[in-house]
């Protein structure tokens, strides 16, 4: 038996847990590409106790910024979209996605917040480490979602029992509105969710499955996105109830189409994953158009800094180094190299840098975004070092280290080097 909990309006209700003024009221999370990485002023940022490929390591806190000092550029233009808007905005039709400017125009009484985002990763490790007390095996989906596996544990005559305590449970102890999704099956689970919300529990029993689903959209199935959906409809298929008489079409189409096949009719042996080694680790941004290479060069070289911070804190010792460009109008390059040196922030930003030189093939056009990426980590036993560098690699290794402790006590901006101011 399979749970998916899906927090109500994560973002917006994080902020309602005190502040009552919120409450009943048309409210909405904006955000904007997070820039003040690069300003040469000190930021206070912390790092996430959260790990996955959903969420960012280091978190800049603008829980003080009022919404013209984090909305509006000098210009007075409004920048921004709405991530997260409570139910009493969505009403209005405001939507995830939607421009600041519009959601205003839709509800000119809406409270739009600047994001806090060390308060989200610290409310979603609360909620992990709760569940995983209530659930044997649980594992994270995204900063908002969880399944739990519970079979063995959880009788299904008590399910519905459970998930109603474990809901006021989370209400009770984090202040946070859930949904639970109850089914035999991860993805059957995530579709009743929808159908729970807001702060309501959907059971879906094995023998009312094809019942539930039978006319559905496609495009309501988890991981049927917009080609997916265009490409069945050419076929006749758009509910999920006309899938199950296709099954010789789907299964046509290998992997992808038997995955998708057996999901949607129940069949799929999808199993809690618990993900303890991370493969790569990366940070990016992207900002409005640049030509000029020595800013671009010193926004790698902080870039670089924040990754070295997020390495040596976690014990990576990564030994090949990634990064892409992506200019103006669409077109970008990327290339990486293979380091035996040992890691450390200096030889990092060399390389990084290096890598840049040779990929900028387009000098004169706009830069619009960079991504630099650290993978295939290492021990030390199983590596053999450059012996030539060595005994300089040992010394920067120990500079970066203890860099590191004062950043870590004092905040990642508390050291720079020359070329990033």
């Amino acid at each position: 038996m399979f749970l998916h909990l899906d927090l109500d309006c994560f973002f917006a209700s994080a902020h309602r847990i005190d502040n009552t003024k919120y409450d009943n009221i048309p409210i909405a999370v904006g955000g904007r590409s997070n820039l003040n990485i690069f300003n040469k002023i000190k930021q206070k940022r912390v790092m996430s106790n959260i790990e996955g490929a959903f969420t960012s390591s280091i978190l800049t806190s603008n829980e003080n910024k009022t919404f013209e000092e984090y909305f509006k550029d000098p210009d007075g233009r409004l920048r921004g979209i709405i991530t997260t808007s409570s139910y009493e905005a969505r009403s209005y039709g405001v939507k995830t996605a939607m421009s600041v400017s519009e959601a205003i125009r839709l509800c000119p009484t809406l409270t739009i917040l600047p994001p806090n985002y060390p308060l989200y990763h610290e409310l979603s490790y609360k909620l992990k480490i709760l569940l995983e007390k209530e659930i044997p095996h649980v594992q994270q989906g995204s900063i908002d979602e969880f399944y739990g596996n519970v079979d063995g544990w959880i009788k299904e005559e008590d399910i519905l029992e459970f998930c109603f305590n474990l809901k006021q449970k989370i209400k009770d102890d984090l202040g946070l509105p859930i949904s639970i999704g109850i089914a035999h099956t991860k993805y059957i689970a995530k579709l009743a969710t929808n159908h729970a919300k807001p702060f309501g529990i959907k059971y879906v029993p094995r023998q009312e499955r094809e019942e539930f689903i039978k006319n559905m959209p496609i495009s309501n199935f988890p991981g049927i996105g917009k080609n997916y959906e265009q490409r069945l409809f050419k076929y006749g298929i758009k509910k999920l109830g006309d899938i199950k008489d296709n099954k010789e079409l789907f299964y046509s189409w290998k992997k992808p189409g038997i995955e998708l096949y057996n999901r949607i009719c129940g069949i799929d042996n999808d199993k809690i994953e618990i993900i303890d080694d991370k493969k790569s680790i990366g940070l990016g941004r992207t900002f409005d158009a640049f030509e000029d290479r020595i800013e671009i060069k010193r926004r790698i070289n902080i870039l670089c800094r924040h990754l070295s911070f997020i390495a040596i804190k976690n014990n990576y010792k990564p030994l090949t180094y990634s990064l892409k460009i992506r200019y103006e109008y669409g077109k970008s390059n990327k290339d990486y190299v293979n380091s035996h040196r040992m890691f450390n922030e200096s030889v990092f930003k060399q390389m990084t840098i290096e890598i840049f030189n040779k990929i900028d093939i387009h000098p004169t056009h706009k830069i619009v975004q960079l991504n630099i990426t650290l993978s295939n980590f290492s021990s030390q036993k199983q590596t053999t070092f450059d012996m030539f560098n060595l005994e300089n690699d040992l010394k920067e290794e120990n500079l970066s280290k203890s860099m590191h402790k004062l950043r870590d006590k004092f905040g990642i901006d508390i050291i720079k080097s020359a070329n990033e101011m």
